[in-house]
């Protein structure tokens, strides 16, 4: 009976402890939304494409403490496992990546940890992504905890290499022959030639200074719709009577 209460009492806790990471992977995501938001209604190009989030699984938390010699306590867990809450951010362009990154961590209530900038050096394999560590503060009932969210960044060819070499190491059971392995890193140059080439050629229209409307950044009707000429008519003589 002991056993199974004190196992009730662990999954209860366990289960307060995931929420906070839960709740800062809201806090976080929030903030890429509205950044999402305000660029579709105040700029002429956004530059996040798409956003997801995860939180680790139970089994992968705790297999991952264990593999790194961390103590497995919720304290030691939360000291040693950074990624436990993710979001992950796709942008058109290599710049873009650097300027999302840089929008988020001006915020006063996030705490940069610590940065990994897999684009400007990527892994042996090729992988490119940046990697920022977070800190964030979150509000419940009755505590604040500090929450640790790990934010990747990368571009959709990235994304899309990324994907195809995750899938690539799942069907071979991480054993990858080394033919494979090599026309994957030449896939990763290739991407990154794609990458530079489109940045180019999005830099040279927006010189011409052509807009063009965005379709994939179209919004819903929930959304604050576009001001009718009548309405600014009216809130300009509005404007004017209160001068005189």
């Amino acid at each position: 009976m002991n056993d199974l209460v004190g196992i009730s009492e662990l999954r209860s806790e366990f289960t307060r402890f995931m929420m906070a990471y839960k709740f800062g992977l809201d806090e976080v995501t929030t903030k890429i939304n509205i950044l999402k938001d305000e660029f579709g209604y105040a700029h002429e190009y956004n530059p996040i494409e798409h956003v997801t989030s995860r939180l680790k699984s139970p089994e992968s938390i705790v297999r991952k403490a264990i593999r790194k010699e961390a103590p497995v306590t919720f304290d030691g867990i939360r000291k040693t496992l950074l990624d436990i809450a993710g979001v992950r951010i796709t942008c058109s362009f290599i710049s873009d990546a650097y300027e999302i990154s840089d929008m988020l961590t001006r915020q006063r209530d996030v705490n940069v940890v610590d940065v990994k900038d897999y684009i400007a050096h990527p892994k042996p394999n090729g992988y490119k992504s940046l990697h920022v560590i977070v800190e964030i503060p979150v509000f419940m009932s009755d505590r604040v905890e500090n929450v640790f969210v790990e934010i990747q960044i990368r571009t959709i060819a990235m994304d899309f290499w990324a994907s195809l070499e995750h899938k690539i190491f799942y069907k071979y059971d991480r054993e990858v022959p080394e033919s494979i392995l090599a026309e994957l890193r030449a896939a990763a140059a290739t991407a990154h030639e794609l990458d530079v080439k489109m940045e180019r050629l999005h830099d040279a229209v927006t010189e011409l200074d052509v807009s063009v409307e965005d379709d994939a950044h179209r919004t819903d009707d929930a959304q604050p719709q576009p001001v009718p000429r009548d309405v600014l008519e009216t809130l300009a003589a509005w404007r004017i009577d209160r001068t005189r």
